[in-house]
């Protein structure tokens, strides 16, 4: 039984005692909605770490990880509700259109404290449901390794290396 007017839910505990149980007013808590990202995550997402050359840096290479969303720019609206959701990431512009007839948007995510604090815990409480979770599970591995900084070994980028080299097969 639902009361629109006062979003609440009553629900039957025992046959003969109905209690009121407040329902969230934020479609953003509710529970479905945060369904709807791991749908979207688990068809449309991609958690990965690229490696590269930075002359820069003490080892000569880089990591870069970072969590990516991608829809047709007619869809600008599904990537915005994922961030205004997160509270965090970019949403850009990729003009390679390949088989698509618009342009594509991505809605990236590469702050090492947005990743741990915010899209880690999120798909840790909110399991993916494809292949994607073991990305995820790499991912994460990955990530809590450069917040460790292991990366900036030698012995430790490799191990991170051999890691991103069994993402996304």
């Amino acid at each position: 039984m639902f009361n629109k007017e006062k979003s609440t839910r009553c629900i039957q505990t025992k046959l003969t005692e109905v209690k009121q149980v407040r329902m969230p007013d934020n479609q953003q808590e509710r529970p479905e909605y945060k369904g709807w990202i791991v749908g979207f995550t688990d068809g449309e997402g991609c958690f990965s770490a690229s490696v590269f050359r930075n002359k820069t840096s003490k080892l000569g290479w880089q990591i870069f990880p970072e969590f990516v969303l991608t829809q047709g720019i007619s869809s600008r609206s599904a990537l915005e509700e994922v961030q205004t959701f997160f509270g965090c990431g970019m949403i850009y512009i990729n003009r390679r259109k390949d088989n698509h007839r618009e342009d594509l948007l991505r809605f990236c995510v590469r702050a090492r404290k947005d990743l741990i604090e915010r899209i880690i815990p999120f798909f840790e409480e909110h399991p993916l449901r494809t292949k994607k979770q073991h990305d995820f599970e790499l991912f994460k591995k990955v990530v809590h390794m450069m917040d460790r900084k292991i990366h900036l070994t030698q012995t430790g980028f490799d191990q991170v290396k051999e890691i991103v080299s069994q993402m996304n097969q």
